[in-house]
C-alpha cells in the first residue's frame, strides 16, 4: 500500500536515507507511451526481438502472470502467452525517456547514481531539516507521484539505509509504490527472502551455497561468519554475512561510474567452429577495448559469456592482477576462457559476448612501464596467469583509436577478425 504523503517514517534521524526509484517494466511503459494506438492498447505486450532467435527483453504485468520473464526466448515466450503482441525495443525513446527521469531526480536530490538505464539510486542524508522533517516514506512518496506527472513513466520506490535493503524494498514497491524499511529493521527484513533474491548471488554461487544447505537468508544468517570464511573465501565469506544482515557500506555515488563494458552479438545460424568463434571473440575485444580506452579505463576482471543452441547460457571469468585495456591482451584472457567453456561443452553457439568489470583509471605504474619481458603474448593464457601490457603496447593502442576516430571504425582492423570477403 502506498503511504499517505503526511505520514512519517520513525527512526531515520542521524542514519543514512537511501531511496532506490525502479522504473516499472520499463521498456514495456517506452513503448505504449511511443505508440498508444498499438502497443498502448495491448495488456499482454512483450518487448524484444520478434524473430525465431529473439529474446525478450520485458514483458507487461499481465503477461507476466503466464510465466513470461526478460531474457526467455521469444518462441518459449509465445508458447507460454499465445496472445501476446511483440513489439521492438524502442531503443532511442528509453534513452530519452531515462534521461528525463534521471535529470528530474537530480532537482528532487542532492545525490543521483544512475544504476541502469530504469534505476537510480538517490541518498537523502541530511535533507531532513530542508524538508521541514519529511518522512524518509513521504518524501519517497512524493517522487513517485512527481515522477509519474512529469515524465509519464509510473515508478516504484524502496528505501532504508543501506543500498542492499532499498534495493530489495523496491521489489516489495511494485507496482507503482513505496515500500521503507526502518532503521533497526534491516535483518528481520532479510530474513524473509530466499538467498537467489540477493543481489549479487549468481547462480555458481547459489549452486555453492546449495551444496552447504543454505537456501534461505534466515538459514545462511545462523552460520558464524568464520564458517562462511572457511567455507567461500575471505572475501566472499565476510561479504556474504554482511549482505545476508542487510548491511551495505557502499555508498550513492553522484559521479556514476562504469562498473562494466561489455559487447555481444547473437549470430543468425548457430556457430559451432572454435576459429570461428574465436575470430568473433576477436571483434568484441576490439569493441570493448575501445570503449575502455575511450573512458580511460583499464580492466582487472575478464569475462566470456556463451549461450548454445539450446539457450543454455554459460560464462567463465578471470581477474588480473593489473588493469588491462589493450585488444591483445583482453583477447588472450578471454580466448583462454572462450577455449575452457568449449572444453565444457562443445555445441552450436547462438550468441557470444566479452564483458569487462573491476574498472580502474588508466594509471600505469612504474613496474608496468618496464614489463614489456614479461609480457604474455598469443590467446592461451591460463586463468591464473597474469596477463602484462607495456606501455609501448598501450600507446600503439590509442594511436589506432585516433585513426579509427577520424577514419571510421573499420579502419585499421586485425586482419583475424575480416570477413573471407574482405581479405
Amino acid at each position: 500500500m502506498v503511504p499517505r504523503s503526511s505520514e512519517r517514517t520513525p527512526g531515520f534521524e542521524g542514519v543514512r536515507r537511501i531511496l532506490l526509484v525502479d522504473c516499472d517494466m520499463f521498456f514495456v511503459q517506452v513503448a505504449r507511451l511511443e505508440d498508444p494506438q498499438g502497443a498502448g492498447k495491448h495488456p499482454l505486450l512483450l518487448v524484444g526481438g520478434r524473430s525465431a532467435r529473439g529474446v525478450i527483453t520485458s514483458a507487461s504485468y499481465a503477461a507476466r502472470e503466464y510465466g513470461v520473464r526478460s531474457g526467455m526466448p521469444t518462441m518459449r515466450a509465445r508458447a507460454l502467452c499465445p496472445d501476446a503482441t511483440v513489439v521492438p525495443v524502442p531503443r532511442e525513446a528509453c534513452v530519452e525517456r531515462s534521461r528525463a527521469v534521471r535529470d528530474l531526480l537530480r532537482e528532487l536530490s542532492p545525490v543521483v547514481q544512475a544504476a541502469s538505464i530504469d534505476e537510480f539510486y538517490l541518498d537523502m542524508t541530511g535533507t531532513e531539516r530542508m524538508l521541514k522533517g519529511e518522512g524518509l516514506t513521504a518524501t519517497a512518496d512524493r517522487i513517485r507521484r512527481v515522477v509519474r506527472e512529469r515524465t509519464e513513466i509510473a515508478v516504484s520506490l524502496g528505501g532504508g539505509t543501506q543500498r542492499v535493503v532499498a534495493k530489495v524494498a523496491t521489489r516489495a514497491a511494485k507496482p507503482d509504490g513505496v515500500h521503507v524499511v526502518p532503521p533497526g529493521e534491516e535483518a528481520a527484513f532479510m530474513a524473509r527472502l530466499r538467498l537467489k533474491d540477493l543481489p549479487g548471488i549468481g547462480p555458481a554461487f547459489l549452486a555453492q551455497l546449495e551444496r552447504k544447505g543454505l537456501r534461505t537468508v534466515a538459514e545462511t544468517a545462523a552460520v558464524e561468519r568464520e564458517w562462511l570464511t572457511r567455507w567461500f573465501g575471505p572475501s566472499r565469506g565476510p561479504w556474504l554475512w554482511e549482505r545476508v544482515r542487510g548491511i551495505d557500506p557502499s555508498e550513492v555515488d553522484a559521479r556514476e561510474r562504469r562498473k562494466s563494458i561489455s559487447s555481444e552479438r547473437t549470430f543468425f545460424e548457430d556457430v559451432g567452429d572454435d576459429e570461428e568463434l574465436e575470430r568473433r571473440l576477436l571483434g568484441l575485444c576490439c569493441s570493448v577495448g575501445g570503449q575502455l580506452r575511450a573512458k580511460e579505463l583499464r580492466a582487472r576482471t575478464v569475462t566470456v559469456k556463451i549461450r548454445d543452441h539450446d539457450f543454455r547460457t554459460r560464462q567463465a571469468g578471470s581477474t588480473q592482477s593489473k588493469g588491462i585495456e589493450t585488444d591483445r591482451a583482453l583477447f588472450a584472457v578471454a580466448s583462454s576462457l572462450l577455449g575452457e567453456l568449449r572444453h565444457r561443452r562443445r555445441t552450436g553457439a547462438r550468441l557470444l559476448g566479452v564483458g569487462v568489470s573491476n574498472l580502474v583509471r588508466q594509471s600505469a605504474t612504474q613496474t608496468e612501464l618496464f614489463a614489456g619481458s614479461a609480457t604474455t603474448g598469443g590467446a592461451d593464457v591460463p586463468r591464473g596467469r597474469t596477463v602484462v601490457e607495456t606501455e609501448r603496447e598501450r600507446t600503439i593502442a590509442r594511436a589506432v583509436d585516433q585513426v579509427r576516430q577520424r577514419f571510421g571504425r573499420q579502419a585499421l582492423r586485425p586482419a583475424r577478425v575480416l570477413e573471407p570477403e574482405e581479405r
